[in-house]
């Protein structure tokens, strides 16, 4: 885990090696400070010799600005590598996720990758900023303090071997009772972005119900349970500061009583009165050392759970990839299956699609019709390999699809998918994404096609119209037009509808269909729809159920022979009497 974390810091190494090595520097410069103190005291004030006096000083002033200055330069490498660190992170975490496939998505839910990319990289960056800095700091310092407390007195330094292991082994364990409830936390924060993302989204749906207090409500309760833990490892922690005060008080209080009754019966020959006060420092130096120590362990510890989760991502490898010397170009809009069978989770006897095979020549218009819920969409989600098929074979321009390379795939189909999405920006910025480089007049001649240029032309901005983020201030035929121009602009081989035209009306959906036939007849059309007049002049329909092919032909052998079919068109046409 350590390992993969490291990757990411990258251009930061030098930074990452500067910053332990000014701490090492730092901390030298500040146990050297205590021992040039008693050295001021007992050489220069109690000998009177201002030549000392004024020779330590100087030391003292010298040492004490270069602590500032190597303390200063920790601070500024450590901050540097951190954030470079984090930056880069959150980087390798964000391009990880658009590798993924539908199925390595479905593993996430959006709450969750939003919390690893925000909080749990964030606790990361302050582990890793710990580690170089603050976790090099601390066992230095106890260390070179012990050892110059042990220079100074041996007999004076007991003290410390003593309370030393009390005061690590009572933290210690406190630190243990507090981890596992802040590790608790960071499943609660995907809760509380759960809440947060399905509020705001769906905003819209929130208020038409007047449901603001039940909304409230439950961001309160996942709000509460973070406060509720929170709370409950921070009063733990929170023992850490009296005990570590109980210790140094103790600690200064022994050695004060101690060191006095040494210097007096031995009339300064075992201890003077400058050892004593450099003793006094280097038993704060001693213990604020451990205190740090059990604080850096919650702290990791916590980071760890971060970690993990962030590792989860990394870690996690992309379901559907490129195979060894890819295809590189689709030839036509062929498609065939192949007693393709699907399954969601990959598991037989939990197909979606089972026993799908039929042909679909370069150029067809097909049609797909059947209930909610029967595959429609899995179907034609297999064809561009956002999903991979379970069993079977799936091939397009008479190549299975698994031996194309995918971008190179992609490009050859444009799907409109059922949930429309449309980006901030500009109408022209949304069109652009089905090609950068299209011109102002292939914009409007694939908006024609889609009949959006007409509603468009009608902005006062027309197309340089700003588009609010999910496209929240044009309607819905309007939003659905738009996608289906940004498809056009792939100029792709194979066009997939799917009941992408649900908010038009049938006048327009039949201008789209006409205008398709005529400027795009060699363009592989799939419409999926729920309207029998959105289909029924296809060059085939077919008609599916509970994830299989019920039947297929064109409209008048389906009126004949296929009672599902028939009772569909029936039920619609008397709707629309």
């Amino acid at each position: 885990m350590i390992k993969k974390l490291a990757k990411s810091i990258r251009e930061y190494k030098k930074e990452t090696i500067l910053t332990p090595l000014s701490v090492a520097v730092e901390v030298v410069l500040e146990v050297i400070v205590p021992y040039l103190m008693a050295e001021l005291i007992d050489k220069g004030v109690y000998e009177g010799s201002m030549d000392n006096i004024v020779k330590i000083g100087i030391e003292l002033i010298v040492f004490t600005v270069l602590s500032l200055i190597f303390g200063a330069l920790s601070g500024l490498f450590a901050a540097k590598a951190s954030s470079g660190f984090a930056k880069n992170l959150r980087k390798d975490l964000y391009y990880k996720v658009q590798t993924f496939s539908f199925a390595n998505i479905d593993k996430f839910s959006t709450s969750s990758i939003v919390t690893r990319l925000t909080t749990d990289v964030t606790n990361v960056q302050n582990a890793f900023q710990m580690i170089i800095r603050i976790a090099i700091r601390a066992p230095l310092m106890l260390i070179f303090s012990l050892v110059m407390a042990l220079k100074i007195n041996i007999k004076m330094s007991l003290i410390f071997l003593i309370l030393i292991p009390i005061v690590g082994a009572i933290l210690f364990i406190l630190s243990r009772i507090a981890m596992p409830i802040f590790e608790k936390v960071f499943k609660k924060y995907d809760n509380l972005n759960n809440v947060v993302e399905e509020n705001t989204s769906g905003i819209r749906v929130v208020k038409s119900f007047v449901l603001e207090e039940e909304e409230k409500e439950k961001f309160a309760e996942a709000s509460q349970e973070i406060f509720e833990l929170f709370t409950k490892g921070d009063k733990i922690v929170a023992l850490n500061s009296p005990i570590m005060q109980f210790a140094m008080y103790s600690g200064m209080l022994l050695i004060s009583w101690i060191g006095a009754r040494l210097i007096i019966t031995s009339n300064m020959t075992e201890l003077t009165t400058g050892e004593l006060t450099s003793l006094i420092t280097y038993a704060i130096q001693i213990l604020f050392s451990v205190m740090m120590l059990t604080m850096i362990s919650v702290m990791l510890t916590i980071s760890m759970s971060s970690a993990k989760r962030i590792v989860e991502v990394l870690d996690e490898e992309p379901s559907i990839k490129n195979c060894n010397n890819p295809v590189k170009k689709v030839k036509d809009g062929s498609i065939e299956y192949k007693n393709v069978a699907f399954s969601y989770i990959g598991k037989k006897n939990k197909e979606v699609l089972k026993n799908i095979n039929f042909t679909i020549n370069s150029g067809e218009t097909v049609g797909i019709i059947g209930g909610t819920g029967v595959g429609k969409s899995s179907l034609v989600n297999l064809i561009p390999r956002l999903y991979d098929v379970t069993e079977g074979e799936l091939l397009v321009g008479g190549v299975n699809v698994k031996k194309y390379d995918i971008e190179q795939l992609r490009e050859a189909v444009s799907c409109v998918l059922q949930k429309n999405v449309l980006f901030s920006g500009t109408i022209k910025e949304n069109l652009r994404w089905g090609n950068e480089d299209a011109t102002d007049e292939e914009l409007v001649e694939a908006c024609k096609l889609a009949q959006a240029d007409g509603f468009i032309s009608e902005f006062p901005d027309k197309y340089d119209t700003y588009i609010e983020q999910g496209g929240t201030n044009v309607s819905g035929g309007q939003k659905q037009r738009i996608c289906i121009a940004r498809a056009l602009l792939k100029k792709p081989k194979i066009l997939i509808l799917d009941d992408s035209t649900s908010a038009v009306d049938t006048k327009t959906d039949k201008l789209i269909r006409d205008a398709f036939n005529k400027k795009i007849p060699d363009t592989t059309k799939i419409i999926i729809a729920q309207r029998i007049s959105s289909v029924e002049e296809c060059d085939k329909i077919i008609v599916m159920k509970q994830g299989k092919i019920d039947a297929i032909g064109n409209h008048n052998e389906l009126m004949k022979s296929n009672e599902i079919y028939k009772e569909v068109y029936e039920s619609q046409t008397q709707q629309s009497e």
